[in-house]
């Protein structure tokens, strides 16, 4: 059950990706590529390590029901892969501005 959120967010992490992927049109090359894919795969990894975060989290409340875990999971994993795209945006910027 730890892992429902990212089931439940899959769908709109693979929008975001491709969105993060897809734009700006140019510059395109290797090194693009090799940032965006390590972007990518840092922001699924800190959305995994967030998610089952949260939900530990959640489960040290008692009185909270089951519920309530799965949403801070799914809340934190959410939060985890905004934060990790919003840095790599200028990010990439600045990086494939100096080349």
């Amino acid at each position: 059950m730890p892992y429902l959120a990212l089931v439940l967010f899959l769908p709109w992490f693979l929008l975001l990706g491709t969105l993060f992927w897809s734009f700006p049109r140019q510059p395109r090359g290797r090194q693009r590529r090799v940032f965006d894919t390590l972007a990518l795969l840092v922001a699924f990894a800190l959305s995994v390590a967030g998610m089952s975060w949260g939900y530990a989290l959640g489960a040290l409340d008692a009185g909270s029901g089951a519920i309530w875990r799965q949403v801070l999971a799914s809340l934190v994993a959410y939060g985890a892969f905004l934060m990790a795209m919003t840095v790599a945006v200028p990010l990439r910027t600045w990086w494939l501005g100096r080349r």
